[in-house]
């Protein structure tokens, strides 16, 4: 939680914690507090695991990873991105299991928008160099996106105001400080920069402008 520190968490070689809900594991990467407060984590259900209802009075953030993660309000199959705005409540479960992001209690109040994006149909969009873009969601300097690299694309030093997070969710991402396989989950703080670049085609999932 010291947002002043740059974390990398490779998340395949953690191990699973059980939840309060049966059948449904998390790889804890930011925990605020036991079961509150500002929280990232990757969670898997197991077929046929649910969570009771509950509120999420600071939002909730949902990239599905695999498998079908559903709720009363719908079925979302793996690459679906959710925002279920500050208020909001549901009784989430998988039928047949699944595994998501899970970020809570991170909204700016005012973010009331409820976000539904299928990232398997909706368009990718150019980027800077050869790199395609896939705008998710955009408030007061808060931006999330998919960015698809082509193999041996490199991109220009830059640096991170209010912070950047990335999931890496295919291939290798890379920067001057290291290698980062699918799966892998940065955090750098606000002011901090790299020089990313790729071998092989590699999507990540990215975050930036949201930290202190």
């Amino acid at each position: 939680m010291d947002f002043d520190q740059r974390v990398v968490i490779e998340t395949a070689s953690q191990d699973w914690v059980a939840s309060p809900a049966a059948g449904v594991w998390r790889k804890p990467l930011e925990r605020e507090a036991k079961e509150s407060g500002h929280t990232t984590s990757i969670v898997r259900y197991e077929p046929g695991s649910a969570f009771s209802t509950h509120p999420h009075p600071l939002g909730e953030e949902i990239l599905v990873l695999d498998g079908v993660f559903s709720d009363e309000h719908g079925d979302y199959p793996a690459g679906t991105y959710l925002r279920n705005p500050p208020g909001s409540d549901h009784a989430p479960f998988s039928k047949e299991g699944c595994t998501i992001l899970v970020k809570l209690n991170q909204f700016n109040p005012q973010d009331k928008t409820e976000v539904r994006v299928n990232t398997n149909t909706a368009d990718w969009l150019p980027g800077i160099g050869k790199l395609e873009v896939m705008p998710l969601h955009n408030f007061e300097g808060e931006n999330v996106a998919l960015v698809k690299w082509p193999a041996g694309e490199v991109f220009q030093p830059h640096t991170h105001f209010g912070g950047e997070e990335i999931l890496v969710l295919s291939g290798t991402f890379q920067d001057e400080y290291g290698s980062y396989p699918t799966g892998c989950w940065l955090r750098s703080p606000h002011m901090s920069n790299h020089f990313p670049r790729v071998e092989e085609e590699t999507v990540i999932w990215v975050k930036t402008g949201h930290l202190p």
